[in-house]
């Protein structure tokens, strides 16, 4: 179990133990704060997987966690654009619905097969968070509706590379790259 407690799996954990704080400073409208807080938190998603690889520190535990955490922290996402910029959210509404329709046939999907939900940390996905992240940032100082489009467009577009990973392969990990590297693997 010590071996669980290392540094990336303390980061994933700070994420969801900040995340109340977040909410405090977006419902008293301290948007500044709210701003600093938030990028700073954001940054050990960054960090966690990092530093997970450089120390050779990868552990289940730590995927779990980091998936929890960033579960949490991007649907809070997702609350604090409609909060602080409901206009965003207005604007993709229908996307929105969308988005989380691919969400969770691609997470009801991986329960029915593989008797466990699954997330898996492709590329793609992987950019696409960082692109939530930006997002929130970005609104802070622009009109980002049209970059919510793109984003949620891409986000489907990932899922969807999801759901056909669970639909046609049955070996993969949950840091498989994409579905390019599973036919070239396949291939072999």
């Amino acid at each position: 179990m010590t071996k669980n407690i290392n540094i990336p799996n303390a980061l994933s954990i700070s994420r969801i133990i900040f995340l109340p704080l977040l909410y405090y400073f977006a419902l008293n409208w301290l948007k500044f704060e709210f701003l600093i807080s938030y990028i700073f938190i954001g940054i050990t998603d960054a960090l966690d997987g990092f530093l997970a690889r450089l120390l050779n520190q990868v552990t289940k535990l730590g995927k779990i966690l980091d998936t929890v955490a960033d579960i949490f922290f991007y649907f809070s996402t997702l609350f604090f654009l409609y909060y602080f910029y409901p206009e965003i959210i207005s604007f993709n509404e229908n996307l929105i619905y969308i988005f989380l329709l691919v969400f969770l046939l691609a997470y009801f999907i991986s329960i029915i097969k593989f008797k466990k939900p699954i997330q898996i940390h492709t590329n793609h996905l992987r950019f696409n968070a960082v692109l939530v992240y930006l997002i929130m940032i970005f609104s802070y100082f622009f009109d980002t509706r049209y970059f919510a489009t793109i984003i949620l467009l891409s986000f489907i577009i990932g899922f969807i590379e999801e759901i056909i990973i669970f639909i046609k392969f049955d070996n993969f990990t949950a840091d498989t790259r994409s579905i390019w590297e599973l036919i070239k693997k396949r291939k072999k």
